[in-house]
This record gives structure tokens, C-alpha cells and sequence, in this order.
């Protein structure tokens, strides 16, 4: 068994997308980023990477790599995937916190799940999403930024 953790963040700015997990959610503000910006999918890919000491999704997805502007972050979870199936390790579990004074999240949670476990091919009930505020506290809580948390363990 490996565990890995990732950490992601990214800025809220106006004109881009909001995605989380795959799912686009309505918001005046979206994640800035070469790809689309999906902090939770990118702590997820850290995580995986990071069990098996395979580096950071900037290793595999550099952002100098023009081919990777606005990829789809489902996409790259799907080769995150196939690496770590490759080094002969399957998903155990996901657990994994976003922090986000706004919007509210969890009624986007279930979607989350649902398209994190179909990419990934393993069951929902193998994945935890939560939802917190910094409760006004720094650039989450000023409205200023998203992060992600998340802790993958893998098994053979």
C-alpha cells in the first residue's frame, strides 16, 4: 500500500470557467490556470503521483507545454490513471477537502463524485469530497483564490 497527499490552488478571476471534480458550476468567478483550472482534480493527480514517487502533475502536464492550454483536467486525472495502473497499483480510497468561501458546494458534491469515479473507473463510495470556508480567513476566504487537499491511498 503507498498514500499520497496533494495540494493544489489556484485564483479566482472573472471570465473563466468554475470546475470542480469535472463539474462546471455556476459562479460569477472561475479558476485561472493553463488548463481548466480544477483544483480538486489537480490535488487528486498530485496525490496519485506523489504515492508511487512519480513526481507532480507539473512534471507531466507542464504548464510550458502549449498542448496542455485549457486542457480538460478529467482528461489528465485519466493518464494520471493509466501511470499508476502501469506501475501495477489500483485506487484504494480517495479523501479530499476544498476550501472555498463561495459558492456553496455541497450540493455539487454528488456530480463531483460521480464524475471523479466514472474517469477513474472504481466506485463512489471509494471517494470523499468535502466542502469547508476558511471562515473569511486569507485568499480562500477573501473570495481570492479555491484550494484542495487530498489524500489517495493505492494498493497493489
Amino acid at each position: 500500500m503507498r498514500i499520497g497527499i496533494g495540494v493544489d490552488y489556484h485564483r479566482l478571476v472573472p471570465n473563466r470557467p468554475l470546475i470542480l471534480g469535472g463539474v462546471h458550476i455556476t459562479h460569477e468567478l472561475g479558476l485561472l490556470g493553463h488548463s481548466d483550472a480544477d483544483v480538486l482534480t489537480h490535488a487528486i493527480m498530485d496525490a496519485m503521483l506523489g504515492a508511487l514517487g512519480l513526481g507532480s502533475i507539473g512534471d507531466h502536464f507542464p504548464d510550458s507545454d502549449a498542448s496542455y492550454k485549457d486542457a480538460d483536467s478529467l482528461d489528465l486525472l485519466a493518464k494520471t490513471q493509466s501511470l499508476i495502473q502501469e506501475q501495477g497499483y489500483q485506487i484504494s480510497n480517495i479523501d479530499t477537502v476544498i476550501v472555498a468561501q463561495a459558492p456553496k458546494l455541497s450540493p455539487h458534491i454528488p456530480a463531483m463524485r460521480q464524475q471523479l469515479a466514472s474517469t477513474l473507473g472504481i466506485s463512489e463510495t471509494q471517494i470523499g469530497i468535502k466542502a469547508t470556508t476558511s471562515e473569511g480567513m486569507g485568499p480562500e476566504g477573501r473570495k481570492e483564490g479555491m484550494s484542495s487537499h487530498a489524500v489517495v491511498l493505492l494498493s497493489t
